[in-house]
């Protein structure tokens, strides 16, 4: 079998089972399992898939940079947003994540809501200037331009007097394995950091993300309140969560 033969092979079982276990897929295309890791490794260096332990999952679409990720499912991030801003409610304070569903978020708050948003997202901040019953904290530090948001440790420090009633986060992957993800490993520590300033965690998860996977982890599924997502209950992604225990709260 070719190499291009045995990737399209293998990116059909990615699409279809949500996963590739390498042994299985030796056993399946009749070749050695070390010739299916290598195979894994070269399609995860082009982009293809992302590897985990034992094999590789789907590669989430929205590692791409702010920029890119703005023309990604517009709709379902809206439906999310508009479902996550319910999750705000009147005197309460919330703290808003960076990322393109994050500033759905914010444009979808009522007009008529009080409450106070923590973000370290500049664009989240500029689109709650026009707010006119919502008071706005930013979080200040260094400039992560792939995602347009403050990190490191001037946004830890200024996190630190902080102490909100929700968090909603961002992430580019909910698997049920492999967790909350993203491209990023100094942004995944700074979503952590954030986390842990609020009572409750809620995920932003357009249905794109949902089975997908990035490099680094976020958080487990155990420690969200839940995953607001307009993702069909009945794919297997969405079983495989719900089989997990994670709320997964509908955008409809």
């Amino acid at each position: 079998m070719l190499p291009a033969q045995r990737r399209d092979e293998l990116l059909h079982v990615l699409r279809t089972e949500g996963r590739v276990v390498a042994k299985d897929a030796a056993e399946r295309l009749g070749l050695s399992e070390d010739t299916v890791r290598r195979d894994l490794r070269e399609m995860a260096a082009a982009g293809l898939c992302q590897r985990v332990y034992g094999g590789a999952l789907p590669v989430s679409p929205a590692v791409a940079d702010y920029a890119g990720r703005r023309s990604v499912a517009v709709e379902n991030k809206d439906r999310v947003a508009r479902r996550a801003a319910e999750l705000v409610r009147p005197g309460t304070t919330a703290i808003l994540d960076g990322g393109t569903t994050a500033l759905a978020v914010a444009r979808a708050l009522p007009a008529d809501l009080r409450a106070t948003v923590v973000t370290h997202s500049p664009t989240v901040a500029a689109a709650l200037a026009e707010h006119p019953t919502v008071e706005v904290l930013v979080l200040g530090g260094r400039l992560f331009k792939h995602s347009v948001v403050t990190s490191g440790a001037l946004l830890a420090e200024a996190a630190a007097g902080v102490w909100a009633d929700v968090f909603l986060l961002g992430v580019t992957g909910v698997h049920a394995e492999a967790g909350l993800t993203t491209g990023d490993a100094e942004e995944a520590a700074t979503k952590r950091a954030l986390a842990r300033r609020a009572g409750d965690t809620y995920v932003l998860a357009s249905a794109e993300k949902i089975g997908a996977a990035s490099p680094f982890r976020v958080l487990p599924l155990d420690e969200v309140a839940g995953v607001v997502t307009d993702v069909d209950p009945g794919d297997p992604a969405a079983r495989a969560l719900a089989d997990a225990g994670v709320p997964l709260v509908a955008a409809g």
